[in-house]
């Protein structure tokens, strides 16, 4: 019987590894034309815009594994069902909750695989990929992206970076302070800075403005050392957009905000939604088992893709939704987090019942 188990598994890693890539490139190609707008500004050429599609090629494959894991099931299942291979293993033994069990199987080495891909190549690609694309599309004058502005928060400081030339270089840094009871008692505006190696700043052309009372008092120095609460590791890493953060330094940095009693709301969802993701794997691959072995019409190709993508679209749109919702009324990360998954689950319970009667 393992033989049969590993045989079914081969065939939905098959298909599984067929339009996770299909899907992955279909995504990046969007990307890419999305980036030849960008073409001709500053140093940004054609090859820029396809390195910088290429590197961001591992987070386009986490984002479409779930799905695909559903597509694959529908193709891979559903072509044993079609030349009947299927219903030769029932009648040898196999179940239909043992064949769809087969396939659950595939999801720990998954998540295992995702968690590398995330931690240790995702960031470091993505990184590469923003660091690439704001030195190309600097001009001449010094100009860069804006979406490259930096933001963080913690020991009742507000820090903002407009660009960050590499790791140790930053230019255009305000730096906000504020007292126990939220009221601001300190400015700082600096031309640039560099992150020495025990990861304090030195500002350089400094205007500083301290709260007295109800008034500014406004003071200049060519250079001055800030003590930041971030690392330079923590930087680089919260540099990148929440869903490309490595998960354990997206944890640390949860742990970190709440140690110091600041709002982690974001953070938090980001890290529900993985580990929300064997949930909504187990939820979509219990959703193809009623299109599997379910009637003969259904056994369709063309059929099973329209499912799929439906189911996808549904399952995508409603985790943006409760994503959103979250935010705007401040629920519970966990709960937004694993809704979607749970309310599939029911669903593909409901149809495997109705299509058993």
């Amino acid at each position: 019987m393992k033989r049969f188990d590993r045989y079914i598994q081969f065939v939905t890693l098959r298909a599984f590894l067929l339009v996770a890539t299909g899907l992955t490139a279909l995504f990046s190609l969007l990307e890419f034309v999305d980036q030849l707008s960008y073409v001709g500004q500053g140093h940004y050429h054609l090859a820029d815009a396809a390195a910088y599609t290429a590197l961001l090629a591992p987070a386009r494959f986490m984002q479409v594994t779930p799905i695909a894991l559903l597509l694959a099931c529908l193709l891979g299942l559903g072509g044993l069902a079609r030349h009947s291979e299927l219903t030769a293993l029932q009648g040898i033994g196999l179940s239909e909750i043992r064949i769809i069990g087969a396939v659950l199987r595939l999801i720990v080495p998954t998540i295992v695989l995702l968690f590398v891909v995330g931690q240790f190549i995702v960031p470091s690609a993505r990184h590469a990929a923003q660091e690439r694309r704001t030195a190309a599309l600097a001009s001449d004058s010094g100009q860069s992206d804006d979406n490259t502005a930096f933001w963080a928060h913690g020991d009742r400081q507000f820090l903002g970076v407009r660009r960050f030339v590499n790791e140790r270089l930053g230019e255009d840094i305000d730096i906000y302070r504020f007292d126990d009871q939220g009221a601001l008692t300190r400015y700082l505006h600096a031309d640039h800075a560099t992150i020495g190696a025990d990861d304090d700043w030195q500002l350089a052309d400094v205007t500083s403005k301290t709260v007295v009372g109800d008034q500014f008092r406004t003071s200049h120095q060519d250079s001055m050392t800030w003590h930041a609460f971030l690392s330079s590791r923590q930087i680089r890493f919260l540099s990148l957009p929440p869903e490309s953060v490595p998960p354990i330094a997206l944890y640390r940095y949860i742990q970190d905000l709440k140690r110091h009693h600041l709002p982690a709301t974001r953070y938090e969802q980001e890290l529900w939604s993985r580990i929300s993701t064997p949930f909504a794997m187990i939820a979509l691959i219990a959703c193809a088992a009623p299109f599997v072995f379910g009637p003969p019409r259904s056994q369709n190709l063309g059929y099973r893709m329209a499912v799929g993508i439906a189911i996808a679209i549904v399952f995508s749109l409603g985790q943006e939704i409760t994503n959103r919702l979250g935010l705007l009324l401040d629920l519970n990360p966990a709960v937004t987090a694993l809704t979607p998954p749970v309310l599939l689950m029911l669903s593909a319970a409901y149809l495997f019942i109705h299509t058993r009667e």
